[in-house]
């Protein structure tokens, strides 16, 4: 019981080191030093409280970094419709203006136990186009104390005798209007094994239970922060929707990787194109939070299908094909997926399945993939007319050789809306529909 109460004491201490004008917020990459504390002083002193937030970009340097899509703090400008992202690092003033008073030295022997513990205090709080800064700085206080307040909890919460687990912030962005919120967990935790807490954070929200919104691979990713693995993600959201009468677009829900020929220093091309589809699936269900496992490499992908039975040994290590029946079994057995198989006599036919697809991308919302003569390619979504039969398939193509080039891959059209034409129209097709487990 001291030790918690020692511990609950230092969080106090550090909300009030937050709340007391010591505190400091320095804006990345640039000159900017704010006392939040102090009704929102800054340097230079041409920024004044009432300086509007978007006005705070004129004075980021634009990082020579940019150029080259490294991490930057200006995200975006100001005009994009993306929001843009502002970094401040916090800090506290330990010097005060004034003489000096000379340092007075004391020894004292005690027993004690010693803990240090680093806390990753990481706040997010949205602001709009007529906040100010000292609107910015109140909202950023009371986050920043309240994130404290939840790092105690979690802290005590998880505590083993002696030893401590880090509380660790994790932003998530909920379906509006709730927007971003920061949820605190124990490092070292699994995901499996906060269930409870995220049963809690469904019903405080209203979020449906069907789906995972609070895993860790839900976690937001900030505009313009490139992911670590260098596969591009989501390239169909730099293309513009078709245009037909009456008619909706229907698109993958969610956060996919772009897994085609060439990659991860495997030479593919030729036969490897139903494999990249897969991985794409795969990086889809990662990346919703269903699965922690990584995507499957080509060796995976072949030895899970002679563990079920459906190849010879012999078939690890070769270059031979896969199709959409191989997939459904790589997902059940690999990630415990259910996936429902749409057969297609010829390619003319597949003008006929938008409702079936429509369908699919409305309730399930997960990439498909589609195997047809000796090709392979990943389906994103539909624009479909109920009422005249119009249709067009939003196509990802893992026949791309090139590097991860957004606009050559979308100008190219290796990620593209294409009609029924694109089908070979006399050969059968078979997609693979991946379905959604019921889980938080």
């Amino acid at each position: 019981m001291l030790v918690r109460n020692v511990i609950s004491r230092t969080f106090e201490t550090l909300r009030s080191q937050v709340k007391s004008e010591s505190c400091v917020l320095a804006v990345s990459d640039s000159p900017v030093i704010i006392w939040p504390n102090k009704d929102a002083y800054a340097t230079p002193e041409e920024i004044t409280p009432s300086t509007l937030c978007e006005d705070m970009h004129q004075w980021i340097q634009a990082d020579e970094q940019e150029s080259s899509g490294k991490k930057s703090s200006k995200k975006k400008s100001k005009k994009s419709s993306v929001a843009s992202v502002i970094n401040l690092r916090l800090m506290t003033e330990v010097t005060k203006p004034g003489p000096l008073s000379a340092p007075i030295l004391t020894k004292t022997v005690l027993k004690s136990h010693f803990v240090s513990v680093t806390l990753p205090l990481d706040c997010v709080v949205c602001t709009g186009r007529s906040d100010t800064i000292k609107d910015a700085c109140e909202q950023l206080i009371e986050a920043l104390t309240h994130q404290l307040c939840e790092m105690e909890k979690v802290t005590l919460q998880n505590m083993k005798g002696m030893t401590l687990l880090v509380p660790e912030p994790v932003h998530f962005l909920l379906p509006e209007p709730k927007g971003l919120v920061t949820v605190v967990y124990p490092v070292g935790v699994p995901d499996s094994q906060l269930v409870a807490q995220r049963k809690e954070l469904h019903q405080q929200f209203e979020l449906p239970d069907d789906r995972p919104y609070f895993r860790r691979a839900n976690a937001y990713h900030f505009p313009n922060e490139p992911y670590k693995d260098g596969y591009l993600r989501n390239p169909h959201l730099a293309l513009t929707h078709p245009t037909l009468d009456n008619g909706k677009v229907y698109l993958v829900q969610g956060i996919y990787s772009y897994h085609h020929y060439m990659q991860d220093r495997v030479d593919d091309n030729g036969w490897g194109c139903a494999y990249r589809s897969l991985q794409t699936i795969c990086s889809w269900f990662q990346q919703q939070g269903y699965v922690e496992l990584p995507v499957p490499t080509h060796k995976e992908i072949q030895q899970a299908l002679v563990d079920v039975g459906d190849k010879q040994a012999s078939f690890v290590g070769s270059r031979q094909w896969i199709g959409s029946i191989e997939v459904q079994a790589v997902l059940s057995h690999l990630l415990g997926l259910t996936s429902k198989i749409l057969f297609v006599s010829q390619g003319a036919e597949l003008a006929s399945k938008g409702r079936e697809l429509a369908n699919h991308f409305l309730t399930e919302g997960t990439p498909v993939m589609i195997g047809g003569g000796v090709l392979a390619h990943t389906i994103l979504g539909v624009a479909w007319s109920e009422t005249t039969g119009q249709i067009r398939y939003l196509i990802l193509d893992p026949h791309y050789t090139g590097a991860e080039d957004l606009q050559v891959i979308t100008d190219k059209g290796w990620c593209g809306w294409k009609g029924p034409d694109f089908w070979d129209q006399t050969a059968y097709y078979n997609l693979c529909l991946p379905q959604r487990p019921k889980v938080i």
